[in-house]
């Protein structure tokens, strides 16, 4: 079954505004990176709970589930992008709508912590969705122009966006090589390592699995890895891509560590597909716009990743 791609996004259009998850501690992010999408010509609405906090939570998981729910229920509202991540989408899953969802698609964004969302969309609904800029995160100040370029080719053109081009200096560094294609899925490490056993992940067979993660140290990488392994992910996938794993070594000198290329690099040498690290991708400012359940093709031979078909309609 094909899946659904949402309408592009044009200039007018509404874009909703919703934290599913974490609110960030400077609010007036939130008025700056509406400035920014209006400025380019969008409109806007903020959900009615957005910037309130319950602990580490944007609010409860009511309040958070009633604005996801009326964004995707308001015909207007063309385009839903998520504050930031953090903390708390997976306590909603259980409660979505999901017959909501699949009646009315649309442009949903976000990445980290909104994987859960985009991978529990895309099993229950069949929605393409995006793993890209943030509100509060990447898109309040001085937005950065590669960034920039891929998310709005990404949300606005039905045309395929093609090879991916690193930023300069930049390359991928190649693993195993070979040729795979595939639906790409994934996200952060954790947050698609959380679904495991919930019946929300899509299927892994044939697929690009893309990973990245923040703030993980390398015990812990070692530990979801091996879920991973245990789970047989990682025999079931065409090809592999790592993003950035921003933040992830030990800065505690009194500990005992391996080094994080030394975690990956032991289990990425057992995975006999193609495979490519370094791919432009995380929680970084130089962030590829992923649609997650598009056709991809990934070249571990001459290192490079294509988006071989448009994400949008």
């Amino acid at each position: 079954m094909k899946p659904i791609k949402p309408n592009r996004l044009k200039k007018g259009d509404l874009i909703g505004i919703i934290s599913p998850a974490s609110s960030p501690d400077d609010l007036t992010r939130i008025e700056k990176g509406v400035n920014y999408l209006e400025s380019l010509g969008y409109k806007t609405e903020v959900g009615k709970n957005v910037g309130k906090y319950y602990g580490y939570l944007a609010g409860t998981d009511e309040e958070r589930l009633e604005d996801l729910h009326y964004m995707f229920g308001k015909r207007e509202v063309k385009a839903i992008i998520c504050v930031r991540g953090g903390y708390g989408s997976p306590r909603l899953l259980k409660f979505i709508d999901y017959k909501l969802i699949k009646k009315n698609p649309k442009i949903f964004v976000g990445y980290s912590d909104i994987t859960s969302l985009q991978m529990a969309f895309l099993k229950k609904a069949n929605l393409v969705t995006f793993a890209g800029p943030m509100l509060a995160v990447d898109l309040y100040n001085e937005v950065n122009p590669y960034a920039e370029d891929y998310f709005w080719r990404a949300l606005t053109s039905p045309k395929k966006i093609g090879k991916l081009h690193q930023p300069e200096n930049e390359e991928l560094k190649i693993v195993h090589i070979g040729k795979a294609e595939g639906t790409i899925i994934g996200g952060n490490l954790t947050l698609f390592a959380s679904l495991f056993g919930t019946g929300l992940l899509p299927k892994t067979k044939n697929t690009i699995l893309l990973l990245e993660d923040i703030g993980e140290v390398p015990y812990r990488v070692d530990r979801y890895l091996v879920q991973y392994i245990l789970a047989g992910v990682f025999g079931k996938i065409s090809g592999l891509i790592l993003g950035h794993f921003t933040d992830c070594e030990e800065t505690d000198e009194t500990k005992r560590t391996l080094k994080l290329d030394e975690v990956l690099n032991s289990y990425l040498k057992k995975v006999n597909v193609p495979t490519v690290t370094n791919f432009s991708h995380g929680h970084i400012k130089n962030i590829i716009t992923v649609p997650f359940g598009i056709k991809v093709k990934l070249n571990a031979d001459k290192g490079f990743v294509e988006f071989t078909e448009g994400p949008v309609v």
